[in-house]
């Protein structure tokens, strides 16, 4: 299951007890912040890509979008997400649930300035109902990001 991984990997940080779980769902930007009561940029976005026969993950803020420019500028490639049939199996996570904790070992992880503007914001726990609260710093930390890219167009 997609949250015993995502806590799993949490517990290592010492900070799977903040996972909240809700009642409804918050597979979207929109119903995370609903469930939260929050705005929607505080949401922080997973989004996969292909890279060949592998992908990568890239971690935004709720309301920003994806400069298709700046991506090919720093990816070397145009943007392709993943569909939701090949998430799961290369991700380790399914659509709506999907976050950068716990997933598929060699998964880069990124991290979008876009989240710099929040002092905390809100990433799934690999479910379409949970979430944990992190500062911007936390979330690098625990999502083992291997860099901070500038790939949106509504930056910090």
């Amino acid at each position: 299951m997609s949250l015993d991984r995502a806590k799993a990997h949490l517990e290592k940080y010492g900070v799977a007890d903040r996972i909240q779980l809700f009642d409804v769902s918050s597979a979207t930007v929109a119903l995370a912040a609903e469930a939260l009561g929050v705005e929607e940029d505080r949401i922080a976005k997973t989004l996969s890509y292909r890279d060949g026969e592998t992908a990568f993950l890239i971690v935004l803020s709720g309301n920003a979008r994806l400069d298709n420019r700046k991506f090919k500028d720093r990816f070397h490639m145009k943007a392709r997400m993943l569909s939701a049939e090949d998430c799961e199996a290369l991700i380790g996570h399914a659509v709506g649930g999907v976050c950068p904790f716990g997933v598929n070992e060699g998964i880069p992880v990124y991290l979008d300035t876009s989240l710099q503007k929040h002092d905390t914001i809100f990433p799934a726990t690999g479910t379409a109902n949970s979430a944990i609260e992190l500062t911007p710093e936390e979330l690098y930390r625990v999502s083992e990001a291997k860099e901070w890219v500038s790939v949106s167009k509504n930056e910090a």
